[in-house]
């Protein structure tokens, strides 16, 4: 039979083993949290996105990438809902739902040393995070139906020779908002002239077929030429110019605007180091030159490889947008009249 001194002796290890095993547990969870971040990003291109930018990545610093995909504003609300702790390292946004996360204190400042790399639109300082990517709004059109010069004039869509013909984009989408401002700087005193925009999109309305929501809804309406000419985001015409549809896409001739997605960190991110490691990544131009050849992403570095598929869509609007002519917006005077706006194009455009 044990004695007492032996038992004590036994519970003593058994504890301090416990404690051991308990200590090292949770540092080895704390270490493995620094080898993986987590990135929120958009639903398409995963896998060429895996390919241009997390594999090489990883291959380089042995931070594991794990992504999380959806819409701009799924992951917004999953970031608010988050209270503080949320699960993604890196959120990659469009400039507007960045803008409506800062106004909720969701983010923090961003400063990687490939910042200084940018160009300067990609750096303005009304966002915590950098530009890693732009979007160029123009007109996307059936080169058999339109010459480029009809399809840059915004009277297109006025024309009632092309009734049932265009299509438009919904004020939800990217393109929508560029799109309002194009218009009320065409016809109005500016970009954020809305009652101006919204009364001529309203004459434009009974020409309009369709007030589109998604990239796939523009594009088939295209190619089974049911339309022959639409507002779009440059991105759209790229995959259909390379097939060899009869489409191209023009800059409008007055009104050019652009939007870019940024690279931010959420507050409260677990692993910042490798969330400010990855953005940097992002933001070089090997990684740029990578997503525009696998993604058609549009850089931000001057010093990024733009692909002959993208110039020749863009012309030199791919590699120097400003140049071309192409503004960002200002998110402070869309953020607060978001939902007004939104209300009010839903009952006086789209619902003609």
């Amino acid at each position: 039979m044990p004695t007492r001194r032996a038992v004590l002796a036994a519970a003593l290890t058994v504890l301090a083993a416990a404690g051991c095993s308990g200590s090292g547990s949770s540092s080895g969870e704390k270490q493995a949290d620094q080898h993986t971040i987590v990135v929120s990003t958009f639903p398409f291109g995963v896998k060429e996105f895996e390919q241009a930018v997390v594999a090489p990545f990883t291959k380089q610093t042995g931070i594991k990438v794990e992504l999380d995909t959806g819409s701009n504003a799924d992951r917004l609300s999953k970031l608010k809902l988050a209270k503080g702790e949320p699960e993604a390292d890196v959120v990659l946004i469009s400039d507007y739902f960045a803008a409506l996360g800062q106004k909720d204190g969701l983010f923090q400042k961003v400063d990687v040393p490939n910042i200084k790399e940018l160009a300067p639109f990609a750096t303005e300082g009304a966002y915590e995070g950098p530009a890693y990517t732009h979007q160029l709004n123009g007109i996307i059109y059936n080169t058999g139906k339109l010459s480029q010069k009809q399809a840059a004039d915004w009277e297109l869509f006025a024309n009632a020779a092309n009734k049932g013909k265009v299509a438009l984009p919904d004020i939800s989408v990217t393109a929508g908002q560029l799109m309002i401002s194009s218009v009320g700087e065409s016809y109005g005193k500016g970009p954020y002239d809305i009652d101006t925009s919204l009364q001529t999109l309203a004459g434009w309305a009974p020409n309009v077929l369709q007030f589109y929501t998604s990239s796939t809804e523009v594009t088939n309406l295209l190619t089974q030429g049911e339309i022959v000419a639409a507002d779009a985001l440059s991105g759209f015409a790229t995959k259909l110019v390379i097939s060899g549809e009869p489409i191209a896409w023009t800059a409008p001739a007055k009104g050019r605007y652009m939007a870019t997605n940024r690279a931010m960190i959420p507050k409260g991110a677990r692993n910042q180091q490798g969330a400010a490691r990855f953005i940097d990544y992002m933001l070089s131009a090997e990684a740029q030159s990578a997503m525009a050849k696998a993604v058609g992403d549009l850089p931000t570095n001057p010093k990024a490889e733009i692909p002959a598929d993208i110039a020749k869509v863009t012309g030199e609007a791919a590699k120097d947008p400003v140049a071309a002519g192409f503004k960002t917006l200002d998110p402070a005077q869309l953020v607060d009249t978001r939902a007004t706006w939104v209300d009010r194009f839903t009952r006086e455009v789209a619902g003609k």
